[in-house]
């Protein structure tokens, strides 16, 4: 059974450390996701600072901040490999919403990589939160495991806590299909957009994996992505639904 709870004290937040460092596979010398020193500071003036526990095992961690317009920011969160698959992802983001009810928030925000193809679905489709901006190279150069180096373009992310957000659509619907335009292809080819009303936007299957083993043509994705989804949304276009296939779907704003 999983269980959210707030940490407390160093001995927690040295724990939540040594997760989140074998989860970003963090090596010597490399900034932590999130040193200790901001989760003892980030908890002791308000802020957001859980773990998840599976059988009385930590298996996630997650910290935020408090942001303007009476926001929660959820700045990091992270789930171990071995515990993915069963809910922690959605239990800790409804932990999270709760917390920030009881104190009279709005909104919960955060950001993703919008080559990631799972955690696009998660945010979108499942979640229901609106991706509404597209920041390129965010945090700068960050070279752990997971980020490989790459460039940090991200989603910003919005979640409103009051009403509870209904799920995007998962799927793009059928009837308007014959109206979609794709502006990058499964093969991370841009497209010369030509105005139409909805947009197809693609993703790699594994954008890490990609990173990984191939980093030129990450960087390849990297760049193609940025200026067919960026532009879009720079362009008055908005996200209405990601696909299981790994599409964005774009609309033109009314």
């Amino acid at each position: 059974m999983v269980e959210l709870r707030i940490l407390h004290g160093t001995s927690q937040f040295q724990a939540a450390d040594r997760l989140l460092r074998r989860i970003w596979n963090t090596r010597a010398g490399d900034d932590p996701p999130v040193a200790v020193d901001l989760m003892c500071a980030l908890a002791h003036t308000g802020g957001y600072v859980a773990g998840a526990f599976l059988d009385g095992e930590l298996v996630a961690a997650a910290s935020g901040f408090l942001a303007e317009g009476a926001s929660l920011h959820s700045h990091v969160v992270g789930v171990a490999a071995e515990a993915r698959g069963r809910g922690i992802g959605r239990a800790i983001k409804a932990h999270q919403r709760a917390w920030a009810a009881e104190r009279g928030l709005n909104s919960i925000s955060w950001t993703f990589d919008p080559l990631v193809r799972r955690n696009a679905f998660f945010n979108l489709a499942r979640l229901g939160a609106r991706a509404e901006r597209y920041v390129p190279d965010f945090y700068g150069p960050m070279n752990d495991g997971i980020n490989g180096g790459d460039v940090t373009d991200r989603l910003f992310a919005h979640w409103p806590v009051h009403p509870v957000p209904a799920p995007a659509s998962p799927a793009f619907h059928p009837d308007r299909s014959g109206e979609a335009e794709v502006i990058l292809d499964e093969s991370g080819a841009p497209r010369e957009p030509g105005g139409a009303a909805v947009l197809r936007c693609a993703t790699p299957a594994d954008a890490e994996r990609l990173r990984r083993e191939h980093p030129e043509e990450a960087a390849r994705w990297r760049t193609a992505q940025r200026a067919a989804l960026g532009g879009a949304l720079a362009d008055g276009y908005r996200i209405t639904a990601f696909t299981r296939d790994g599409w964005y779907v774009l609309e033109r704003a009314a």
